[in-house]
């Protein structure tokens, strides 16, 4: 369990661990209970990599205007010997008035100078990847109730196995799931968000280009675009919806927990590009991720206007479809 950031044992801290949302806001609330009591304290950030000795000198050593200061050395497992040596050596007699915060991200380099800051009394911020679905979910469910909302299991499974292990992504998507449906999120809440997110980042005009459905596709674009959607995004999107489409269909298994498995997706992903490789061939596949290619480097300034590019990009693909998926030929720059 984290210590307590409000009340820390010491002038010294150790925040611990491979999960970057947990050490970000491990040292936030350090930050913010110094500055609680210390309005006008000096903040120094430092980055341990190649950090020179002096320079950490100069941050340690008293301050010649009196107040208190917050000083964070991260990526401490980087640090060199000499510098390893000098934070030790700090940890032995610290200023009193001043708040220390050594940051590792995890794994055994530099254990020792974690050891010696512990042994020196140091609080320990403990932040450890969450490797299991079962933390994961029980990470949502308090992002929920922090937020100010209740979810129901199905959501939370349906939440988690949509977006995996990236927390700042859990807990945005809780953020905004509480904000937009407020009081209990169910399982229809979490599926009508991920449309709207679809919807706004550009994989509606994605999924009816995959479809093979030109008008639906034509609309959905001209739409996106009035709605400021980026190119870049859009582009991506269509490149990613083909990819997938690609891997699932390249591979003899129709089930999709085995191919969630063997291609490391999310089951509802699978499915999803299942539904949108059903009318390709491979062949078709393979030419769509060719104009996909060339419509990544139209939006980023090859084209005269990227508008287009992506017009003509969706009816070239929808066209292959069409064409390859009767046991035809077409070539990607019909």
């Amino acid at each position: 369990m984290p210590a307590d950031p409000v009340e820390p044992t010491s002038r010294l801290r150790v925040v611990m661990g491979e999960e970057e949302l947990l050490r970000a806001r491990a040292v936030g609330a350090v930050r913010a209970a110094v500055l609680s009591r210390h309005e006008d304290a000096e903040v120094h950030e430092l980055a341990a990599a190649g950090l020179p000795i002096g320079q950490l000198a100069d941050v340690l050593a008293p301050s010649l205007f009196g107040g208190h200061r917050l000083v964070v050395v991260s990526g401490v497992q980087e640090a060199a010997g000499a510098l390893s040596d000098s934070l030790i050596s700090y940890a032995k007699d610290p200023d009193p008035d001043l708040t220390l915060v050594v940051v590792h991200f995890g794994g055994k380099r530099n254990e020792a100078l974690v050891k010696a800051f512990t042994a020196a009394g140091a609080a320990l911020d403990e932040c450890p990847k969450l490797t299991s679905a079962g933390d994961r979910a029980a990470f949502v469910r308090n992002e929920v109730r922090s937020a100010g909302g209740r979810i129901t299991a199905d959501a939370v499974q349906a939440l988690v196995d949509a977006i995996g292990a990236d927390l700042r992504g859990l807990s945005a998507a809780a953020s905004q799931l509480v904000s937009d449906f407020g009081g209990t999120i169910d399982g229809d809440a979490v599926a009508r968000f991920h449309h709207g997110q679809a919807e706004v980042t550009g994989f509606t005009v994605a999924e009816r280009v995959l479809l093979g459905d030109r008008a639906g596709s034509i609309e959905m674009l001209r739409w996106a675009l009035e709605r400021g959607v980026a190119h870049v995004l859009i582009a991506d999107a269509i490149a990613d919806g083909v990819r997938t489409a690609a891997r699932v269909a390249s591979l003899s298994s129709t089930n999709p927990g085995e191919l969630a498995r063997i291609l490391r997706m999310p089951p509802w992903k699978v499915k999803k590009a299942q539904t949108q490789s059903r009318g390709w061939s491979i062949d078709g596949l393979q030419q769509a991720i060719g104009v996909a290619a060339e419509l990544n480097a139209d939006v980023k300034g090859a084209a005269a206007s990227a508008d287009y590019a992506l017009e003509r990009a969706v009816r070239r693909i929808v066209t292959i479809r069409a064409e390859t998926g009767r046991g035809g030929r077409v070539h990607a720059g019909r």
